[in-house]
């Protein structure tokens, strides 16, 4: 796939122009017109020429139109539909309760595609009533040694994570192609489950990376060997590629040096002098889920207090009052002089003013945007993954982050995150007890919602 240079800064773009430019808004298209023309079967012109996909981010909009909300889940549907005979797909993901994504797979194996899948046990065992893990098992079986199958971690435990740890996940939500029409060894790394309300409730995101094999290679390694569930074996490792880097976890260890996150953040230097002699702030921007990690809390607030610029849109923290203790991430976060903070975990029903949901709109990202000195130079760099920041994030679940040396990139989350924080509820104002991690959220999912009077 071709590339486009960046100007002045000897770095590769990842993201190839598609018809009528880029578009950082909520759909942020990744495939050009005629691509996703003949993704679906239908462009005479696309078709002739096969889909032309695109690497780069995907964000949903659970506030917009349905195509917006559903943007991230299209775009895995048309990749499922353009797997070629033969092929084989591989998914990892937390939760799958969705006909839809069930309906495509199935489609696949019935053309001959070999497809493989992994789910945390608890995608199983936390909606009894639904009925996608018999479906799935019925389809593709559960024997890992036949081409096709699905299988689970154990109960209460991520694959690669020492038990003795406690419980733990497998929280990874990745997608890899071995091959689709107009392209090979396509990973598509996202913050999204394939449930309801991973649509229209929260806010997510997808890197696709097509065309990448040093990537998918390693991604595809990751998934064996979380299949084999041979968790004392397993070492947390790092795998490069250009503009990537890929991070996969659990990691071992009990410092700071050992958080990569911290790691991430530590890199940061907080001003520099711009090509006018001018001095600037760099700017550090967190979209994140969970933010329970005490380390990632102090570091965030050191960086304010050493110059740097410093957001963060959150939807979850603990709290002295969640903890039973005297302080929190909640708490640190909001001491004098730290960062800007806003939650957006939002129960109100927009539809009927007085109720409240069950299942809120959250930010489900789990991004870090870095733009000013990063390891000594000038850069703008995005990390993007499944893992928020919290304790079993790092040490116990299965998770994915990567790397994104790229500007372009960087800017279409910063679009993302602008916009999260110009609709975040109830933002600054974020003393509530589901910002504060007092009262839990219900497990990811679209549940029943109550009767209306």
């Amino acid at each position: 796939m071709a590339r486009v240079r960046l100007k002045g800064t000897g770095r590769h773009r990842a993201v190839k122009p598609t018809m009528g430019g880029r578009q950082a808004v909520a759909l942020a298209t990744v495939l050009s017109a005629a691509g996703v023309q003949a993704a679906v079967g239908t462009g005479s012109a696309g078709a002739a020429e096969g889909p032309t996909w695109t690497e780069g981010p995907i964000f949903n909009d659970p506030l917009g139109t349905t195509e917006q909300q559903y943007a991230i889940r299209t775009r895995l549907v048309q990749l499922t539909d353009a797997a070629v005979p033969g092929s084989t797909i591989k998914v990892a993901v937390y939760h799958v309760w969705e006909q839809t994504m069930v309906d495509a797979l199935v489609r696949a194996k019935n053309r001959g595609v070999n497809v493989q899948i992994l789910l945390d046990s608890t995608s199983k065992t936390e909606r009894p009533e639904n009925t996608v893990y018999a479906q799935l098992a019925t389809a593709f079986g559960t024997d890992r040694a036949k081409p096709s199958f699905i299988t689970l971690c154990a109960k209460d435990k991520s694959c690669l994570g020492d038990p003795q740890w406690g419980k733990s996940i497998m929280h990874n939500k990745f997608w890899l192609f071995s091959e689709v029409e107009g392209a090979k060894d396509v990973v598509v790394q996202t913050t999204s489950n394939s449930t309801p309300s991973a649509h229209t409730k929260f806010f997510n995101d997808a890197l696709l990376l097509p065309n990448n094999p040093t990537l998918y290679d390693a991604y595809g390694d990751y998934f064996d060997e979380m299949t084999r569930k041979n968790w004392a074996d397993w070492h947390y490792r790092t795998v490069s590629n250009g503009l990537y880097k890929a991070y996969f976890f659990p990691r071992e260890g009990s410092t700071n040096e050992t958080d990569t996150i911290y790691s991430v953040l530590n890199n940061v230097k907080c001003t520099y002098k711009d090509t006018a002699g001018v001095t600037q702030r760099t700017k550090v921007r967190v979209s994140i889920f969970k933010l329970t990690r005490q380390q990632i809390a102090d570091k965030l607030v050191d960086l304010k207090k050493k110059g740097c610029s410093v957001y963060v849109t959150y939807a979850e923290t603990d709290s002295a009052k969640s903890q039973g203790g005297t302080k929190g991430t909640w708490e640190k976060l909001h001491t004098s002089g730290g960062p800007s903070v806003r939650c957006y975990n939002d129960d109100r029903d927009p539809l009927h003013p007085g109720q409240k949901l069950v299942a809120p709109y959250i930010v489900h990202n789990k991004y870090v945007l870095i733009d000013g000195v990063y390891d000594g130079k000038r850069n703008k760099v995005t990390f993007s993954g499944s893992g928020n920041y919290t304790a079993p994030a790092l040490r116990e679940n299965d998770e994915v982050i990567v790397k994104v040396d790229d500007d372009q990139v960087h800017d279409m989350y910063r679009v993302n995150f602008d916009r999260l924080r110009t609709v975040a509820w109830p933002g600054s104002a974020d003393t509530t007890d589901l910002c504060k991690g007092v009262k839990p959220l219900p497990p990811d999912g679209e549940p029943p919602q109550p009767p209306r009077p």
